[in-house]
């Protein structure tokens, strides 16, 4: 009976071991996403965000990721800067337009570490939606649609959340459909 109890102990041990140790090291973009790498280090090796990175680049803003933060990003995808009207991101990368590219990437970011269970309280704290202060001074309010976390900017666009909970050394990154527009 001990030698039963023992190996259902190792198995369970060994199951919750290697989920912990997946979720630690999440897959974003085809790459591993480290938890001892700042948000920028780990940004760069994603295949599905080199338009953000090009854009944060763009925008002066590698050094402000790079430190110590903490800070919880809302990481628009490719596919979502690919959703914006034609010339949109060419045009807010041009050093011409640092201020507005700045603008709309600063709106993407919240002061703290805030992971899906601190954003679930604060949707449970605002019964069933949560408004978060941005780096840039928006808003941003937040609900679950089922098991969906979703986001919606200040113009009325919705974002939902893709892969949540990507660990960094200064903050959370969650991974978004949709880049979201402040007023």
């Amino acid at each position: 009976m001990k030698k039963l109890i023992l190996s259902v102990f190792a198995v369970v041990t060994m199951a919750f071991t290697s989920q912990v140790y997946a979720q630690k090291n999440p897959m974003v973009g085809g790459a591993a996403m480290y938890a001892t790498k700042d948000i920028v280090d780990n940004a760069v090796n994603s295949k599905d965000h080199t338009t953000l990175v090009a854009a944060v680049k763009a925008a002066g803003l590698v050094e402000t990721l790079k430190s110590a933060g903490p800070f919880t990003v809302f990481a628009p995808t490719n596919a979502a800067f690919d959703k914006l009207p034609a010339g949109t991101v060419d045009m807010l990368v041009k050093p011409e337009n640092k201020e507005a590219l700045t603008k709309i990437l600063t709106y993407h970011v919240v002061a703290g570490k805030m992971d899906s269970k601190a954003i679930a309280a604060a949707i449970k704290a605002g019964g069933g939606k949560a408004e978060f202060t941005t780096v840039q001074g928006g808003k941003l309010w937040a609900w679950m649609e089922g098991k969906k976390l979703v986001l919606k900017d200040e113009k009325g666009g919705m974002s939902t959340v893709t892969i949540a909970d990507v660990n960094q050394k200064n903050g959370v990154i969650h991974v978004v459909d949709t880049v979201l527009m402040p007023e």
